[in-house]
């Protein structure tokens, strides 16, 4: 099967008042239609800055990245516009994401009219439609950011990212500024808006529990590299590269009579 999304040898270098920064440093990776591809990494390792390469918010250093073949390095900004649509993202601060002087109606409609897609009648009733899938009350589209809470922040970021009808979702730590009650509710929407829409999702997170019940595979990232990549439930049950088996034996164990290699795992699998 022809991967939808694959990134191949991507170097991103830039300067900082530190020095120069190798940030990604020949990552490779495949996403197939349908999938959810996890990239695990402790802050720092290059996960965001990937995730910006893949999007085009940041150059690459050298590289590829194809979508559907076609490579995005190097496009101008006119050639990339074609290809926004099929790839957005929903970003780690939901607040910070939103502009907090727009309604939520225009937020989530900005995306339809960049793209000068369909009538302002038919944009309005898009924009009812993508606020009740992602269960917001279309008569909330009149509010500001600010009078909404968290969980429901995210919400209006993920309505606004499904606008365009994105082949590829990009999810960069889209709950890890959120409750823990509330960061369960948003990954059951977008495992039910992957399961009715068929978006593929690279999912960046630190959170080694959520990744094996909600990814296919997991790509582990460290200091710019992919050190292990494969089914999540193997990389969990049997990790190769070091980094990995720390990461798995710092997550708290509720139980302390369970140890992993026991023939049980900690994730209930």
């Amino acid at each position: 099967m022809t991967p939808l999304l694959s990134v191949r040898d991507l170097h991103c270098s830039f300067e900082t008042t530190r020095g120069h920064v190798h940030a990604v440093q020949g990552v490779s990776l495949d996403l197939n239609v349908g999938e959810t591809l996890a990239l695990v990494g402790e802050s720092g390792c290059g996960k965001t800055t990937l995730a910006r390469c893949i999007l085009g918010l940041q150059r690459a250093t050298s590289g590829e990245v194809l979508l559907d073949g076609e490579n995005l390095v190097g496009l101008s900004r006119r050639e990339a516009r074609r290809h926004r649509p099929r790839m957005q993202c929903v970003f780690q601060d939901p607040f910070a994401s939103l502009n907090s002087r727009k309604r939520v109606e225009d937020l989530i409609r900005e995306p339809l009219d960049v793209h000068r897609i369909g009538t302002a009648a038919e944009r309005r009733r898009q924009v009812q439609e993508l606020m009740e899938r992602v269960g917001l009350r279309p008569d909330w589209g009149k509010r500001f950011p600010h009078e909404f809470s968290g969980g429901q922040r995210q919400r209006i970021s993920i309505a606004r990212a499904l606008a365009l009808r994105p082949a590829v979702l990009i999810c960069d730590e889209p709950v890890s500024a959120l409750d823990v009650s509330v960061q369960a509710q948003i990954v059951n929407l977008l495992w039910e808006l992957q399961r009715d829409l068929g978006m593929s999702y690279l999912f960046i997170t630190h959170d080694l529990m959520l990744v094996e019940n909600f990814a296919d595979r997991v790509a582990m990232m460290y200091k710019g590299r992919i050190v292990e990549e494969g089914r999540a439930v193997d990389v969990w049950r049997s990790p190769r590269h070091e980094f990995t088996k720390t990461l798995i034996d710092a997550i708290p164990i509720p139980d302390p009579d369970v140890r992993m290699g026991s023939g049980s795992s900690v994730f209930g699998r």
